[in-house]
Order: C-alpha cells, then structure tokens, then sequence
C-alpha cells in the first residue's frame, strides 16, 4: 500500500499515519524525519541537505526528492509506505509522480483528510500543554474536567507561540494557495480517496481504514 495524506494543518494527518504505521507496519515517511535522518546518515542528498541548511538556506526539491529515493530503496518500504509532508505543491506532484514510476513503486491512492476550516481554526488555536503533565489538551474539546484537573492541581494551560490566530491563519492561506490544487490534480488521475477527518481519533481513523481496505 503506497499511499500520499493530503490535509491542512491539523486535519490530523499525522496522528493517522502513526496508528496506520502501527496497525500495517508499514513505514510513515515524513519530510522532516527523512532530512533529519539523511543528515545524520551523512548519505549522498543528506550532505548535499546539510550544506544548504548550514548556508541558511532552504532545501531544494530537487533534493527533497532525492532523499525520498534513498528512503524508498530502503527494505521497510517494500510492503509500502505512507507519505506525509510531501508533495506541498503541483510541481512536487509531478515530480513525486516521475520518481514513483521510475522506482516502479506508483502511488496507490491519495488520502485527504477533510475538514471544516472553522474546526481546524479551533483545533489549532485551542490546543495547550499542561504545565504540570505535559499532556496534550484543547479548551475547545477536551472535557472540562480535564481542563480542571490541570489547573486545579496547580498547573498552567500553555499555548505554543505559533498556535495564535494571525499565525494559523497564514499557515492555512498558503495551504489554500499552495497544497489544495492537489486535489484535483489526483482526482484526476483516478487515485483520490476523501476521508471525513471531523470527530474523535478512533471515529476518523475507522473511517481512514475503510477508505483505504480496497488497497490492502
């Protein structure tokens, strides 16, 4: 199953991909790991990555793409893999498309998680860390009692820097302008798949299985 998650931020791509990973042992292969990983590998585009990082500037598609090919020719990929990160923009989908074809490992399907931007805005904006537990919570969702327990007990509901509306709100223009053509560049080729990511993690990830039970 070699498949690609498309989604805003907080559409939960990620939280999906890591229960997919671990129900199908199948590998979730994240930009941002594979760089990291690359680097540290000190393999041929992880150096070519170290050098453009260390001059401040930003990794190039050119070697994004060819740490996907070092990552994919790799033995846990050969049962699939579940993309996530990439591509971000039409010319990262074609180029993505050249890559999996000349490696013969063409995409199965491409899963968008869908979700309301309101939720999203929410999602995002909503999320804090209890100071105390580190735990993960949101005033918009979690119970009430949750919320309490922290603060109750002492603690702080922290909200990350970036998570203010200004900074989710930029973030989600360039998703509009820059990722959601991609939805239609793989509705028609035939491969894109819609799951309803709006409910609880087990609610979206049935509704992830079901989407993608005809590619097992």
């Amino acid at each position: 199953m070699r498949i690609v998650l498309l989604g805003a931020p907080g559409s939960g791509k990620g939280t999906q991909a890591k229960n997919l990973m671990a129900d199908r042992n199948i590998p979730q292969v994240s930009t941002g790991d594979m760089l990291r990983e690359a680097v540290a590998a000190g393999t041929r585009f992880g150096l070519q990555a170290k050098a453009t990082i260390d001059a401040g500037e930003l990794v190039s598609d050119d070697i994004v793409l060819g740490i996907i090919s070092e990552r994919l020719t790799q033995p846990d990929t050969a049962d699939g893999f579940i993309l996530d990160g990439f591509p971000r923009t039409l010319q990262q989908a074609h180029d993505l498309e050249e890559l999996l074809d000349s490696l013969g490992t063409p995409l199965d399907a491409a899963i968008l998680m869908n979700v309301d931007f309101d939720i999203l805005m929410k999602r995002l904006t909503g999320r804090r860390t209890c100071s105390l537990t580190g735990k993960l919570l949101n005033v918009y969702f979690s119970p009430q009692e949750e919320l309490d327990e922290c603060t109750n007990a002492g603690g702080e509901l922290i909200q990350r820097e970036d998570d203010n509306e200004e900074t989710i709100s930029n973030r989600l223009d360039v998703y509009r302008k820059q990722t959601e053509p991609l939805i239609d560049f793989y509705r028609d080729r035939g491969s894109l798949k819609i799951v309803d990511a709006d409910g609880t993690i087990d609610e979206v990830y049935e509704r992830f299985t079901d989407a993608i039970a005809p590619l097992s």
